[in-house]
């Protein structure tokens, strides 16, 4: 399965910045939907954050999905790899 990495900037409460890739079907290409899955994974967070913005979330590259992938996005319609201050 091929799957489109969104590379994501998000600022929390404290000041910290955290950074996450959304992983979509590489079919999806609205940017809307992709900010509405950002925003599902935010509102799961025990911690505030600012919203997601065109200039803080971007399509970056296209890759082949993991298995672990490949069931998140079958089940949630997408996958987020978590990279640096997101728990």
């Amino acid at each position: 399965m091929k799957i489109a990495v969104w590379d994501t900037y998000v600022e929390r409460e404290d000041g910290t910045i955290m950074h996450f890739d959304i992983l979509v079907l590489s079919t999806i290409t609205d940017e809307q939907t992709i900010f509405n899955f950002g925003t599902n994974y935010l509102k799961k967070k025990t911690f505030l954050t600012q919203q997601l913005s065109s200039n803080k979330c971007r399509l970056c590259h296209f890759e082949q999905a993991t298995d672990e992938m490949i069931l998140s996005i079958e089940k949630n319609g997408y996958y987020i790899l978590e990279m640096e201050n997101c728990t």
